[in-house]
């Protein structure tokens, strides 16, 4: 395993924006070097690190596995690893091998062109997944059974499920009987749209506003036997709180254009990392609002208070 370190003159000057005494013990933030055009993963990369729960079970699984079989999961153990355990407090890495390994793995990925930062982290996160299913599935592989019509058992979760899978309640109500059935589904995302003028609370709202189905869009009614007109909404676990720990912006005219930042929050202040580059952030991320929605695309991470999930939230 080899990285590349680099030391610049901002390390010092981030530590003193910081304050020694503020500095967290054990934290590293270290900054990953752009080859080309990978500012896409490097902000992805950035909020992941400091999802504190996806962070301990990549570090976990690298103390686990012994396998020698390079991975897109073991190449980013691995830089995960290399971070945390850094002599120096700040810096920056170059992620050559899980750039690489990344552009072995999926076609589109392996070019100089800007990329998508939503689309990596919904593959990054489904192929983590893939990998730890694959994995299971060879440590517990047992000779298949002789009956034939034994049903196939649906894999259990991993802990990628436990972190970031949700669970969307569809209720529909019927306005003919008062009849209200609901239907749940598992989401490892949502996409909200933006409004002018207005903020993530505001857009998450309108995300789970009430439909009326009528016209040719109305509901079949079992309880009625018929077609009915009826209200539907979707909505997450409403007793359920949130703290924001990462933003990923894009600046630019599309999302194949221009270039991505994150914005992470670590021990209660504020971190922007711009590839190489790590400063104490300027911008009031707590109350983030339609100045920075309106001409952005953005990736948020939310985690719960009592840190059993993380949500990932596409705006834009």
């Amino acid at each position: 395993m080899s990285f590349i370190l680099f030391q610049g003159a901002n390390i010092s000057q981030l530590e003193r924006d910081i304050g020694s005494d503020q500095f967290p013990p054990n934290e590293h933030y270290f900054g990953l070097v752009n080859f080309g055009n990978t500012c896409y993963s490097n902000s992805v990369l950035q909020a992941l690190y400091f999802c504190k729960p996806f962070r301990e079970k990549v570090l976990e699984y690298k103390a686990r596995n012994k396998r020698t079989k390079e991975t897109l999961l073991t190449c980013l153990a691995d830089l995960f690893y290399s971070i945390a355990t850094q002599k120096k407090k700040v810096g920056s890495i170059a992620p050559k091998k899980f750039i690489a390994r990344l552009r072995k793995e999926k076609e589109e990925f392996d070019n100089y062109m800007q990329q998508d930062a939503h689309e990596f982290l919904n593959f990054l996160i489904n192929h983590i997944n893939e990998i730890i299913l694959a994995e299971r599935h060879q440590n517990t592989c047992k000779p298949k059974s002789s009956n034939g019509d034994s049903p196939v058992p649906q894999p259990e979760p991993t802990w990628v499920h436990e972190i970031f899978q949700g669970i969307l309640t569809s209720e529909t109500r019927c306005l003919n009987c008062e009849t209200v059935s609901s239907k749940d589904e598992d989401f490892f995302d949502l996409q909200v749209d933006v409004d002018q003028n207005t903020s993530i609370t505001h857009c998450l709202k309108c995300f789970s506003n009430t439909e009326t189905l009528c016209s040719d869009n109305k509901f079949k009614c079992d309880h009625c036997c018929s077609y009915q007109e009826a209200q539907s909404d979707d909505a997450v676990n409403p007793d359920r709180m949130y703290d924001l720990v990462a933003v990923v912006i894009h600046c630019g005219s599309g999302p194949n254009r221009g270039h991505y930042i994150s914005i992470v929050k670590s021990h209660g202040f504020w971190l922007l990392f711009d590839d190489d580059m790590v400063d104490v952030s300027s911008l009031n991320i707590d109350t983030i609002g339609a100045d920075i929605l309106a001409n952005t695309l953005v990736v948020l991470s939310l985690t719960a208070k009592d840190g059993e999930i993380a949500v990932r939230i596409s705006v834009g």
